[in-house]
């Protein structure tokens, strides 16, 4: 069975964070992800979530509370700055990009492929080998296709002895439908 997005993105994780990794959600949005790798990294793993929207931040708190996950730090800034909180860090287990807007939140706060960019290769020098980082790319907003264009650019670089680059999406869908680029290292 061929599978959408969201869980094709959480099987990728799934096979490659293992309980007590340090993960991270780089656009926490609702708190969907940061849930799922909060359960996937078990109570002796750390999730880092971040996001740049008081809103995101205010319902990732209570989604976390609902489900009692203890085992995240949400913080209130943009992914572009992870390095500023990885400074004990020697490993990261996979990450998780959603790149686009707050579904349900302002639309003219969107990622920005730079910033991403930025996010990534910081990630990629401490992601553990066999870790994965997934960006679920939704590109149908205005300043969309520019990220999309960016990553796409970006990602294709990446050498390919230490990098595994995958895309993955629907073909046949109308409206932009969201695609995955995922990278593991080797």
């Amino acid at each position: 069975m061929i599978k959408n997005i969201i869980a094709f993105s959480h099987q990728l994780l799934r096979e490659s964070v293992q309980p007590g990794d340090i993960v991270i959600d780089a656009t926490a949005g609702n708190g969907h992800d940061t849930v799922f790798l909060g359960n996937l990294v078990g109570e002796n793993g750390h999730v880092l979530a971040f996001d740049i929207q008081a809103k995101a931040i205010e319902a990732v708190r209570m989604k976390l509370t609902e489900q009692h996950i203890e085992n995240t730090r949400i913080i209130h800034d943009s992914h572009e700055n992870v390095a500023v909180y990885l400074n004990e860090v020697d490993r990261i287990g996979g990450a998780i990009f959603n790149l686009g807007y707050l579904p349900g939140g302002d639309k003219s706060i969107i990622t920005h492929g730079e910033s991403t960019i930025i996010a990534v290769e910081t990630i990629l020098e401490l992601l553990k080998n066999n870790g994965v980082i997934v960006l679920v790319i939704y590109h149908g907003h205005k300043g969309g296709v520019q990220e999309k264009e960016a990553v796409l650019q970006y990602v294709k670089q990446l050498d390919q002895q230490k990098f595994n680059a995958l895309q993955y999406g629907f073909i046949n869908q109308i409206n932009n439908p969201p695609f995955i680029i995922a990278i593991e290292k080797k």
